[in-house]
């Protein structure tokens, strides 16, 4: 009996040790789509001997959902900065403290210690960008720097407009162009807010992500986009060009966490770090056609991302542009209630 026990604990044990084997050599990231650079993941993979499995979302709440209940199999997220805060407070990050890696000297002071991860305790940066306009100058020659063309287009473009459906981007456009600020609970505004857009939906064609396979198709002619889709949009139809509202546009920024429930958290953790090196911020730049916070990447990117008008914000549209803080769950509620009407 004595030899059976101490076989069976020699079995147990040699599996437990297989199974952390397998685990260092895995990697898996949950990630907004077409969002990842497979030369990123390939170089991460020789350079670690790690295999990356990728798994793609399409909103941050969609992200939320899935990872909540748990039993998810992913190590990586990358939530935007409006929604760290609740992935955090809901304890489902590992605080892996990204401010105390080895690259984390490479991080631009700017975003070293924002608001949604004092410190950056728990995420590095991915990308940062913009939420605005992309209009196909063939159809409309108008001024493209404005809401207007969302919320009160001139007949020709009737039908021919797509929105992304990311409520916080959708409802702030729409309070900036009604005078309001960010993160607003003026119900005098968000009544303004809510009658504006259930009227303009009127003259949309499609609450949509697709938004580059719209544009380039000829699908639609107007789509409120983040500006590396519209870059992307124009790399294949020249004649679409990114507009930015001077009523008032999002910025916004991606970050990458590590899932307190991750399985591999040591290769979450180098994935981390790795990602703050300049010259692999680049090629997650290069990429998906968005600007980083890493310093020293600038000189690894595509010469053509570094003069992109829909990364170099225009010097007169740059005091438009707000970063949108996480806001509290009284203001959510209220914008989820006029997200909710403009569902029906």
């Amino acid at each position: 009996m004595r030899n059976y026990l101490v076989k069976c604990l020699i079995a147990i044990v040699a599996l437990m040790f297989s199974a952390s084997l397998f685990a260092a050599g895995e990697l898996h990231i949950y990630n907004w789509g077409d969002y990842t650079s497979p030369e990123l993941v390939e170089k991460f993979e020789q350079e670690y001997d790690v295999k990356v499995t990728l798994t793609d979302y399409d909103s941050n709440e969609t992200a939320l959902a899935k990872v909540r209940p748990g039993g998810h199999g992913f190590d990586i997220v990358v939530p935007t900065s409006t929604h760290v805060p609740i992935w955090i407070e809901e304890g489902l990050l590992l605080e892996t403290r990204p401010d105390q890696m080895e690259n984390f000297q490479h991080v631009m002071e700017v975003s070293r210690n924002p608001d949604f991860d004092p410190g950056r305790r728990y995420t590095v940066p991915w990308l940062w960008g913009s939420t605005g306009i992309s209009v196909n100058t063939a159809e409309y020659d108008g001024d493209i720097n404005t809401s207007k063309i969302l919320f009160d287009p001139p007949e020709s473009l009737m039908g021919k407009i797509n929105v992304v459906p990311e409520m916080g981007d959708v409802v702030h456009m729409a309070i900036f162009y009604e005078g309001g600020d960010v993160c607003t609970n003026d119900k005098e505004v968000l009544k303004r807010v809510r009658d504006l857009l259930v009227s303009a939906k009127a003259s949309w064609k499609s609450l949509d992500y697709g938004t580059k396979e719209k544009l380039v198709s000829g699908d639609v002619a107007v789509s409120m986009n983040w500006n590396g889709y519209s870059m992307r949009a124009r790399s294949e139809r020249p004649e679409v060009h990114y507009g930015y509202p001077i009523e008032g546009y999002p910025l916004w920024m991606d970050n990458v966490a590590v899932l307190k429930d991750a399985n591999n958290v040591d290769n979450a953790k180098l994935f981390q770090n790795f990602l703050m090196a300049p010259e692999n911020a680049a090629l997650v730049s290069n990429f998906a056609n968005y600007a980083n916070a890493i310093m020293g990447s600038d000189a690894y990117m595509n010469a053509e991302l570094r003069e992109a008008p829909e990364v170099m914000i225009p010097e007169q549209f740059q005091a438009s542009g707000r970063f949108i803080p996480p806001c509290s769950p009284e203001v959510q509620s209220l914008y989820t209630a006029i997200w909710t009407e403009l569902q029906k």
